[in-house]
């Protein structure tokens, strides 16, 4: 920058030789005494060092020579006045430059510096440059800082000392040295000046440290080139890339003043490299708490290892979160489904591993296992290649003995598996744009408390969020869409799979899930699924459905409330006992499903919406409650709401205890159920005994164990038409499903009576 070209501004004073009437002998302003005339001060046209000159002989203790021309003083403006300057005779002098500082109203602006550092004249002939910066602003190097006030100046020289000295002054020099200030004006520190080449051969780090030291507080520019760092560098300063940086995998840039995703695109010029490289800096910084992505789309060509990304960690524990961006898969054959299968043995005693794996160093970690006898979502939670062993993310129901067993190597965007262990781990607002290439997250294998929230997972191509561990112990997953890959597929055709955990207390709330095989398959305890809408419908007529919630373990202690249960049933199964039959403990309790909204439309008869599936013999309900939810089937209704899936094993209904299905309503349901189930019975004939049917309206086949009441609703008559006051006594169980209760009279007496009737004692 420099005003004299930009703006056609005349700094520059005229020369002696064009007459000494505009230089004064005082202080510059107008109708002070000039050298024209004045017998202390002459033009000498002529001398060895500076062709023309004026010459003054010093008559006052400070002499003063300054340009009459108002000399402008802008904002942002600063000048370099420079005299040259010899002794010819008397008492050597100090010369500074000086200036007379106006502001408006052609006033002296009080207060302020206006002279410059003094320079003593060392020898008769000895020529000394004397200069100075003057301008508005308080910066480093400027002589003169005359404030916002000063609007121009007169400028020139003192000379200060003896009276007698006889001094030659060369023509005054007035220039623009903004140029000198316009790093720091504009906050900006060039890594070059530090000694940045930029070849991407020479290491660059030292000088981006430097430059960061330097800045102090402006910010650090990266010009255009390619910058080889060779070790971790960490710049505390703001930092603008116009080039690029390189770096190995485990070196580490972090930019604690600008802590985003498009400041590290910036720095790298590539998106993903860019996105692991910040986040190896998130997982190694305790500057920041979360990575912002900015908005930005990030497109991806193949799986992003997490771990690989930050070498020096295996395991991490610390809350961090990434938000506000998209992951875009790009085809590629990284994505690609690996599938192996081999030869192992599973045995109850040690129902967490497969041992004798032939080929097991070829098994991924994070695989998943399928075989005769094996439930869903199991996965390869680690391996001992030394010991042919691999541990399973949960036992196997029925595989004991030696088989041929397949693993599938699921491809996902984000790779949390090479972790140990991930723990406080969120992401918010994003969408994981599978495109029906890659799934989308696999877990670490152990860690508590990943959370996902306000983000949407598109069409994953197998599964939307895989725990292949324990790594979802208390995971939270708020506020999500799940877009299926197979959303024209009818459901029989469906595989992929939302969510899956291990783990206990996972919270699922206020979700959306379209048209998955299933929504979530959740193996652990104390879990709340709240306010979801999952759906999985087609347009076959009397179509199938699956199961849109599968919950596994018998013990349970799970709410399931305020959910839309859309063309899809819940399943709870113990499909993960590697001894599936009863022996101990609670069998299939502690499940709450309330208030929530189920709905089914032209699906097959024999549909239900709860569904208990045991895998081995002897279990019983031990605690459920199933209240305050609406059932409604469109376009053909169905035969009743609940089941058990007798396909491995059936209940054991003497046993059944604190079950609660109550204050539901029902539509399109042919059977309505209900435990107490109060039933209105109408005797039209005399008889000693009545035989109380509940119509198979008991919950879940079970037997009429007890009765709570029998209240008559009309008078008792014998037949003798006279009316009876007895009491019947209540036979339980009655008929060939135990489902009946038989009211026995002392004589044979009709009427009508209502009778509440429960499957537990």
């Amino acid at each position: 920058m420099n005003k004299a070209i930009t703006d056609g501004i005349v700094f520059m004073p005229p020369a002696f030789a064009n007459g000494l009437g505009v230089w004064s002998s005082g202080d510059g302003t107008p109708g002070t005494p000039t050298y024209d005339g004045s017998g202390s001060g002459a033009f000498v046209p002529s001398d060895a060092d500076f062709a023309g000159c004026l010459e003054i002989f010093k008559t006052n203790p400070t002499q003063q020579l300054r340009y009459m021309g108002q000399t402008p003083l802008q904002p942002g403006c600063y000048l370099q006045i420079k005299a040259r300057v010899k002794a010819i005779s008397g008492p050597l002098p100090q010369v500074p430059i000086a200036g007379w500082a106006g502001a408006a109203g052609d006033v002296n602006v009080a207060g302020v510096v206006q002279q410059g550092p003094a320079t003593q004249l060392s020898g008769y002939g000895t020529v000394h440059e004397i200069t100075a910066i003057v301008g508005t602003g308080y910066r480093a190097g400027v002589d003169m800082p005359w404030g916002p006030t000063a609007i121009y100046g007169h400028f020139g020289i003192d000379i200060e000392g003896t009276n007698g000295a006889v001094v030659r002054v060369d023509d005054i020099e007035i220039t623009d040295a903004t140029s000198v200030f316009l790093r720091d004006m504009i906050g900006i520190v060039d890594v070059r000046d530090f000694g940045a080449i930029g070849d991407g051969v020479a290491d660059d780090a030292a000088a981006f440290e430097a430059a960061d030291q330097a800045a102090n507080g402006r910010k650090v520019y990266v010009p255009e080139g390619v910058y080889f760092l060779g070790q971790d560098v960490s710049l505390n300063s703001e930092a603008v890339f116009d080039g690029t940086v390189t770096m190995a995998p485990e070196t580490m840039l972090l930019l604690t003043k600008s802590f985003d995703l498009p400041t590290y695109i910036s720095a790298f010029g590539d998106e993903t490299l860019a996105f692991k490289k910040a986040f190896q800096a998130l997982l190694n910084n305790s500057d920041h708490d979360s990575l912002d992505l900015g908005g930005r789309k990030i497109s991806v060509s193949e799986p992003i290892d997490m771990q690989a990304a930050v070498p020096n960690r295996d395991s991490y524990a610390t809350r961090r979160v990434i938000r506000n961006g998209q992951f875009d898969v790009k085809s590629s054959s990284a994505w690609d489904t690996d599938v192996y299968t081999s030869v192992a043995t599973y045995s109850t005693s040690d129902p967490s591993h497969l041992s004798n794996v032939a080929n097991v160093a070829n098994i991924p970690v994070g695989s998943l296992v399928t075989g005769s006898g094996v439930g869903r979502e199991i996965y390869v939670r680690d391996k001992n290649v030394g010991a042919a062993q691999i541990t399973l993310s949960a036992p196997i129901y029925n595989a004991a003995g030696t088989q041929t067993f397949t693993f599938t190597d699921f491809k996902y965007l984000l790779d949390f598996s090479g972790f140990s262990m991930v723990q406080k781990f969120n992401m918010e607002s994003i969408e994981f744009q599978c495109n029906s290439r890659c799934s989308a997250i696999r877990l670490a294998p152990t860690g508590n408390t990943f959370a996902l929230k306000d983000c949407f997972v598109s069409r994953p191509m197998d599964r939307g969020i895989t725990s292949i561990g324990s790594g979802c112990q208390g995971m939270l997953i708020d506020g999500c869409q799940f877009l299926s890959s197979e959303e024209g597929e009818d459901v029989a055709d469906r595989t992929s799979i939302a969510v899956n955990s291990n783990g206990n207390d996972v919270k699922l709330r206020h979700n959306r899930a379209n048209r998955f095989h299933h929504f979530a398959v959740l193996g652990g305890s104390n879990n709340l699924v709240l306010g979801n809408h999952f759906f999985q419908g087609d347009s076959v007529p009397n179509g199938v459905r699956n199961a849109g919630l599968v919950l596994i373990g018998a013990y349970n202690s799970s709410s399931v409330a305020e959910n839309y249960v859309d063309n899809c049933f819940i399943q709870w199964t113990n499909e993960r006992d590697a001894n599936p039959n009863f022996s101990s403990s609670f069998s299939f309790s502690a499940l709450s499903i309330t208030d929530n909204v189920f709905y089914c439309s032209d699906v097959a008869p024999w549909f239900r919406y709860i569904v208990v599936r045991p895998y081995g013999s002897g279990h019983f309900l031990n605690g459920l409650t199933v209240t305050g939810n609406t059932f409604r089937s469109n376009a053909g209704s169905i035969s009743r709401v609940d089941s058990v899936d007798t396909t491995f094993a059936n209940l054991n209904k003497d046993r059944y205890a604190n079950v609660t299905f109550d204050n539901n309503t029902f539509h399109g349901i042919t059977t309505f159920c209900a435990n107490p189930l109060r039933i209105r019975h109408v005797q039209s004939s005399n008889a000693k005994g009545w035989t109380i049917g509940s119509g198979g309206r008991l919950p879940f086949g079970g037997k009429a164990r007890s009765c709570d009441s029998v209240v008559s609703l009309s008078r008792m008559r014998n037949n003798l038409n006279a009316d009876t006051f007895y009491s019947p006594y209540v036979e339980l169980a009655q008929g060939s499903s135990g489902n009946n209760v038989k009211l026995q009279w002392p004589e044979a007496v009709r009427g009508t009576v209502s009778v509440t009737m429960r499957v537990e004692q």
